[in-house]
């Protein structure tokens, strides 16, 4: 089979941080004296880089407090890691990854996370030797601008129309639009079904065996290329 590459975002796609982000962003929130933002507003920031994400959260706050809007948050998840907290992998999305790579898939992340972020994901058990590459917002521009994926697209030696991007939100959908690359989702994660087919999200998986069954079907469309 050729080998064709997956690149997978990590918030709401393989790891379930609905929960520790809304809280970072409410009590971050609460140590500027603002409102406290429902879920429904934080989700639709998630995956965009940090300072993107709290500037379209509070677009009224002036450099000074938008700075320190973003200290806060990263303060929060600070605290929250110093307890011992780690954001829970969704069921089956080890599983998932590892029959990818048995199938002859090359895998790679793409979030908006920070490096130290990226680290701590990597050196969950079982992770480290999944990925060809990760790269992140530190990296350069965020989603949706497409500069990660190129990124992965050199690591990984293969050209966009082999690869795949993985993701929950309109965010990732557009960075894949802009990389020339197809953009699969899944449900369980921030964005909406419809919020992802409107940004060109060509299917949106319910669970991991009906992501494994279409991305099967992409990679049994490509023509046979000679392993590298």
């Amino acid at each position: 089979m050729s080998r064709p590459l997956a690149i997978f975002d990590i918030d709401g796609t393989l790891v379930d941080s609905r929960a520790s982000i809304h809280r970072a962003a409410t009590e971050a929130a609460q140590a500027l004296g603002l409102p406290e933002p429902g879920y429904d507003r934080v989700r639709m920031i998630v995956g965009l880089s940090l300072d993107d994400a709290m500037r379209t959260l509070e677009p009224g706050l002036n450099d000074r407090d938008h700075a320190e809007f973003v200290a806060q948050f990263r303060a929060a998840f600070g605290r929250m890691y110093a307890e011992g907290h780690q954001e829970p992998l969704y069921d089956g999305a080890l599983e998932h990854l590892r029959r990818l790579r048995r199938d002859g898939w090359r895998l790679a992340l793409a979030t908006g996370q920070n490096r130290k972020g990226v680290a701590r994901h990597l050196a969950r058990e079982g992770w480290g030797d999944l990925f060809v590459s990760a790269h992140c917002a530190d990296d350069g521009p965020g989603k949706p601008d497409p500069a990660m994926l190129f990124a992965a697209l050199k690591a990984s030696g293969v050209e966009a129309e082999r690869a795949v991007m993985i993701g929950d939100t309109a965010h990732d959908a557009r960075m894949a639009r802009n990389a020339g690359m197809a953009a699969y989702g899944v449900s369980w994660g921030f964005h909406t079904a419809d919020e992802q087919h409107a940004e060109g999200v060509v299917h949106v998986a319910s669970d991991f065996r009906d992501l494994e069954s279409v991305l099967e079907t992409f990679a049994s469309g490509l023509r046979v290329v000679e392993p590298s």
